[in-house]
């Protein structure tokens, strides 16, 4: 196989590979507040964590709302003054998108689940 036959194929795959593990192009980021009590950006799963979205050459500050649907927790991001809902949607480890959606499940316990998680990688970000 020539050369240019062959790396055509191999950024094919690689491009692929990069997209399937979320680590596709970046519109912004999830993190905590700032002067919140993680100073290194992380944040936990539990309703009314503040979290902010940084990209665009801005930041806008909201909370997270948690819901439960039997044993699924749904997370929504909602930005401060707005009545929209943005369920945090997995797109790898360290990726989300966000998606404008009515909450399913009903609100969360104080707290529920209160897991950690690092800054997240926004993939989709809505007109904010």
């Amino acid at each position: 196989m020539k050369l240019r036959t062959f790396a055509p194929l191999v950024f094919a795959l690689v491009s692929t590979v990069a997209l399937a593990d979320g680590e596709g192009s970046t519109c912004g980021m999830l993190m905590g507040a700032s002067g919140a009590a993680q100073p290194d950006g992380s944040f936990r799963l539990r309703g009314g964590e503040p979290v902010d979205f940084v990209g665009g050459g801005k930041t806008v500050h909201g909370a997270l709302q948690m819901f439960f649907d039997g044993s699924m927790y749904r997370a929504y991001w909602k930005p401060e003054g707005s009545h929209e809902l943005y369920v945090l949607a997995s797109a790898g480890a360290s990726s989300t998108r966000l998606i404008s959606t009515p909450p399913q499940g009903e609100p969360a316990r104080d707290g529920q689940p209160g897991t950690a998680l690092q800054p997240l990688n926004v993939l989709s970000c809505p007109a904010l």
